[in-house]
């Protein structure tokens, strides 16, 4: 729960004040009650059970009724995840040779097509979600749209191929999302939010530089997200040889950085789908603050009123 006008907090220090005054006069009471009488005369008057409490509960809950005034005064919100309308995701894949390594079983591309179609699964059906698979070259396999379908069929069919390009695979991911903003119009709008969610396991070595792709992406104000993939133990079976095919963090890492995207190491499907998951459910949705002021004025409300009850039926008198 969050306050829009929190400030009004400060309030309930006063109504901390109170209880205390409260106490140290309850407490007076009782030593002056001791000294005026004797103790005979006590034991004949005082009810074998004590209904200490009903001098008490009065109190409690007009105190309990300041308390819910203060809050209602400070505008409390419930944070509530609504699904994004208009937004576009790009998401780009590795698929040069090194995928192919099996540190991540069965190896590092089929797991993570596995964890890309969960992703699918998860963005609301209204974003606009696209892929672009880049090894040597990059290519946009779909177009942004919501057909997740295609989407589904489309991860599923990646092939590898060689040397790796990931400042390709980010201007090609950025020319998708400035073709949809174009079809959607902008009607006098500010362009629909967009990001790109990139993983790849290696650096670039071929194509244009990544430090080209970081300028473009921050000029475009679309965050890159990226997700490094695989072990540094990994290798590949080359002929026979084994051939180190390391991840390379920091690469992705300057990326996200320089995007403001995030960055996320994952090490075998599990970390990968899990990544996935919080990536959904930062990009997809975005938090939206209900204001619920009239549950809390109800609440002071309804305490109030069993304050005065109790103190009439208790004592006959108002706190």
């Amino acid at each position: 729960m969050s306050f829009l006008a929190g400030h009004w907090l400060w309030l309930l220090l006063a109504v901390a004040a109170l209880l205390v005054l409260y106490m140290v006069f309850a407490r007076r009471r009782g030593v002056y009650a001791a000294r005026l009488s004797s103790a005979a005369l006590l034991a004949s008057v005082m009810p074998r059970r004590p209904q200490w409490w009903r001098r008490h509960v009065p109190a409690a809950l007009m105190l309990f009724a300041l308390v819910a005034t203060v809050i209602a005064l400070a505008r409390p919100a419930s944070t509530h995840k609504v699904p994004k309308e208009r937004a576009t995701v790009m998401m780009a894949i590795d698929v040069s040779n090194s995928m192919a390594a099996t540190d991540v079983k069965p190896n590092r591309l089929a797991a993570a097509e596995d964890s890309a179609v969960a992703f699918v699964d998860q963005l609301p059906a209204k974003i606009n979600l696209g892929l672009v698979s880049f090894s040597g070259t990059a290519a946009v396999v779909v177009p942004p749209s919501t057909d997740r379908e295609a989407m589904r069929a489309a991860i599923r069919a990646l092939q590898l191929g060689p040397a790796t390009a990931i400042g390709e695979g980010i201007f090609a991911s950025l020319q998708a999302i400035d073709t949809i903003n174009v079809q959607l119009g902008d009607n006098g709008q500010s362009a629909p939010p967009a990001a790109i969610v990139l993983m790849s396991d290696g650096e670039t070595t071929r194509g244009r530089p990544n430090t080209d792709a970081v300028f473009a992406a921050r000029d475009a104000s679309v965050p890159v997200h990226t997700i490094a993939y695989g072990t540094p133990e990994g290798t590949l079976d080359v002929g026979g040889q084994q051939i180190p095919v390391p991840v390379n963090k920091d690469a992705l890492r300057v990326i996200a950085s320089g995007t403001g995207g995030t960055f996320h190491g994952a090490t075998s499907g599990d970390e990968l789908t899990s990544v996935y998951h919080d990536l959904g459910s930062s990009i997809g949705y975005r938090a939206e603050h209900r204001e619920i002021t009239s549950w809390f004025v109800g609440l002071s409300l309804l305490l109030g009123l069993a304050a005065g009850t109790s103190s009439i039926l208790f004592g006959s008198r108002l706190p």
